[in-house]
Parts: C-alpha cells; sequence; structure tokens
C-alpha cells in the first residue's frame, strides 16, 4: 500500500493542484447526489417532478459539452477550471434557496446553470491530464482524478449523517448550502497551479480533421452504458427512501460506504491493468456489477422482509465500486485508442453522451414512473443495456489489442 501510495504522490504538482481544486467541486455534487432528490421529496415534488428538474442539469451539459470540446482545443484549461470552481458553489447555494423558498418557477433555470459551470471543469479535466502528465503517470493520474467524487462522497457523506444525528434543527437544505460554501476553497489551488500546457493547434484544423469512425468506435460502449445509467445512478436514493423508508442520514452512510469502496478500488486500478489487462480488468468488473444490480432491483419485490435491505445495501455495495472502477480504465483505452489529436474531442462527446443520455432516460424514468412501473423493471432495463455496454467494450479492446500487435 505504502509503494502505491508512493506513486500518486510522485504525481506532477500541478497535475496534484488541478485534482484538489476538483475534489471540492465534487464535494458539492456529492452532496447534491446524496439528499437533493430526498429535500425535493420533502418539500412536495413528486418522483416525476424531480426526474424533469433533474434532467434539465443533463440537457444543459448535453448542449454544451460538444462546443466546448472544439472551442478548448489549443487553449489553456486554467480558465475554465477558475469559471467552474468559482461557478458551481454559487449557482448551487441559488438553487437551493430557490427551493427553500419555493421559486419553483427559476428551478429549471437553476439547473441548468448549475450543469452549465459543471461542464466547464468536466470536459477541461480528462485533457488537462493527457497534456500534463508524463506517459507513465497517466494510469494513475486518470484514477486519481476519478476518485475525487468518492472522496467527495465519502466526506460528505460523514456530514450529513453527523448534522443528522447531532444538529436536530438542520435540514437537507442547510446541510447543502454548508457544503456547497466549501467549494469555493477550490480556487486557492487553482490560484497556484503554474503549468498549463497548450497543444497547438494543427494548421488548417477542422470538422473533417478528425477521425470520426475512431471516435464512433470509441464512445459505442458508453452510448449505450450511459442510457441504462440514467435510468438508475440519479435516482437510486429515492428506491431506498420510497422502499426502505432510507431518509437522509441513512442513505449518506451507504452512499459514503460505497463511495469509501470506489476510493479504494480506484486508487488499485492501475496494478489491476498491469496484472489482468483491459479485456479482463473491464469485462469482469462490470459483469458482476450487472448481476448485483439485478439482485438489488429485485429486492424491491420483498421489502417487507427483514433481509430484503441487507441484501439490497449489499448488492449497492458490489455494484457501484465495480462498475465505477472500470471506468479510469475505458477512460484511458478511449483516449488511447483515438490519439492526442482527438482527445478533446472525445471528452467532449462523452461528457455530452453522459449528460445527454441522463437527460433523455430521465425523462424516460419520469414516464416510466407516471405510468406506475416499478423500480425494480427500469432497474433490469438497465441491466440489459449496461450487459450489452460490456460486450461493447470487449470488441472495441480487442481492436484496440490488435491495433497495438500490428
Amino acid at each position: 500500500m505504502k509503494k502505491i501510495i508512493k506513486q500518486y504522490l510522485q504525481l506532477e504538482e500541478h497535475v496534484l493542484l488541478m485534482i484538489k481544486a476538483e475534489f471540492f467541486i465534487q464535494l458539492i455534487g456529492a452532496a447534491f447526489f446524496l439528499i437533493l432528490n430526498i429535500y425535493l421529496a420533502k418539500k412536495g415534488f413528486s418522483d416525476p417532478e424531480i426526474a424533469n428538474f433533474i434532467s434539465y442539469r443533463f440537457l444543459a451539459v448535453m448542449l454544451l459539452a460538444f462546443p466546448l470540446g472544439i472551442y478548448i482545443k489549443g487553449k489553456p484549461l486554467k480558465p475554465f477550471f477558475m469559471a467552474g470552481t468559482l461557478g458551481v458553489p454559487l449557482v448551487a447555494i441559488t438553487l437551493i434557496l430557490a427551493i427553500e423558498y419555493m421559486r419553483n418557477d427559476y428551478l429549471p433555470i437553476l439547473f441548468v446553470l448549475w450543469g452549465f459551470v459543471f461542464t466547464l471543469f468536466q470536459v477541461s479535466s480528462l485533457p488537462y491530464v493527457m497534456r500534463n502528465t508524463v506517459p507513465e503517470n497517466q494510469s494513475h493520474a486518470i484514477s486519481l482524478n476519478y476518485a475525487t467524487h468518492s472522496f467527495g462522497t465519502i466526506l460528505s457523506g460523514i456530514f450529513i449523517f453527523l448534522s443528522g444525528q447531532f444538529i436536530p434543527a438542520i435540514d437537507e437544505g442547510k446541510i447543502l448550502l454548508l457544503i456547497s460554501s466549501f467549494g469555493f476553497i477550490g480556487v486557492y489551488f487553482l490560484l497556484k497551479m503554474d503549468i498549463d500546457v497548450v497543444v497547438p493547434i494543427e494548421e488548417g484544423l477542422q470538422w473533417k480533421s478528425y477521425d470520426w469512425a475512431v471516435l464512433i468506435k470509441a464512445i459505442t460502449p458508453t452510448l449505450i452504458i450511459a442510457v441504462g445509467a440514467g435510468l438508475t445512478i440519479p435516482f437510486i436514493n429515492l428506491f431506498f427512501f420510497h422502499n426502505f423508508q432510507i431518509d437522509s442520514s441513512g442513505f449518506a452512510v451507504i452512499g459514503g460506504v460505497a463511495s469509501f469502496l470506489v476510493a479504494v478500488l480506484a486508487l488499485l486500478v492501475p496494478n489491476l491493468k498491469s496484472r489482468l489487462g483491459f479485456k479482463k480488468g473491464i469485462t469482469y468488473t462490470q459483469l458482476i456489477s450487472v448481476i448485483a444490480l439485478v439482485a438489488l432491483a429485485t429486492t424491491e419485490f420483498f421489502n417487507d422482509h427483514w433481509w430484503a435491505l441487507p441484501l439490497a445495501v449489499v448488492c449497492f455495495w458490489i455494484r457501484t465500486p465495480l462498475m465505477n472502477m472500470a471506468a479510469p480504465m475505458t477512460s484511458e483505452l478511449t483516449m488511447n485508442y483515438v490519439g492526442s489529436k482527438n482527445q478533446e474531442m472525445l471528452s467532449a462527446i462523452m461528457a455530452a453522451i453522459w449528460s445527454g443520455s441522463w437527460f433523455f432516460s430521465s425523462q424516460i424514468f419520469r414516464f416510466l414512473k407516471s405510468e406506475g412501473l416499478p423500480y425494480a423493471y427500469i432497474f433490469y432495463i438497465t441491466a440489459a443495456l449496461y450487459a450489452l455496454g460490456v460486450l461493447m467494450y470487449y470488441l472495441l479492446i480487442r481492436d484496440y489489442e490488435r491495433q497495438n500487435s500490428k
């Protein structure tokens, strides 16, 4: 373990500063993931209404990510980080105040703005890592970058749980306001970041300069998995809230443990990749997570049995880290697969895919729940799409290995 930690500490200082700043952005995002839906439900919003509001955030990212990926090519990325680090907490605080004072007409606009400012950091972080690390550090830098969300969820989960236990007068809104205020700390680390390598644009770079056939191959597995994820991940807290009456404090603990497991396994990804390779490392972890998701969904039909909740929690703890630990490997795989001139575009397309598919999936979820469909059947759809996505990753890895052997 000391050797693993040493490898991460040897990353370039400027990359570590960017990752530290991103941690405070992820701290806010994780807190909102854990309890925003429950907060909205307690304020009287129905599941379809909540899904509709959440979808606006993903719509904003879908619309912005693609042009932003084109715009940032050949430009320094620090200004985009700074705008995101200032914008995320400001919009988050405004959003909670609008919910608290029932300014419902402003909520769609604020969710759109929230997605907009998140995108500034989200699209820029992976290209920054690829530009500003030596090749032998890339796996560790990507893994640590992904782990910031898990560390943010752990810390925000602990804060939410302790607040609920020891501060009786505090509610979800006040907790989210406090955590959002912490986000401004990220500015401090960005001010110290003084290296920002800019990859010059090739003369005459145009739309046709990108390798679109290669990009389409690289994004297809993610597109399939993202559509399935959008039906489940944003609403998993509602699954526990409605089926097992798990409140904010309880889900903060469940989510915090899951994120701890994600963080630990994410930091082990470079070693796992070196031992198993992309093929086994990606496909095995994701297939096991699909099985766990099916078992998790099935507990809805037995929620009046004493063993259903423990089984659902254990399945959630298995599914979440295994599915997430594949993300650094798939990012490294696809970034190397498309080559350096396509990397900014790939990052933008990936962000647009995740948010775009989550937008449409949220709308599909809203329709399915308004028709009275149980969560279990929706999660089964996710599992089927995950399985198809894993197959597509397997084919992509074979193509990548075949190219490398040549």
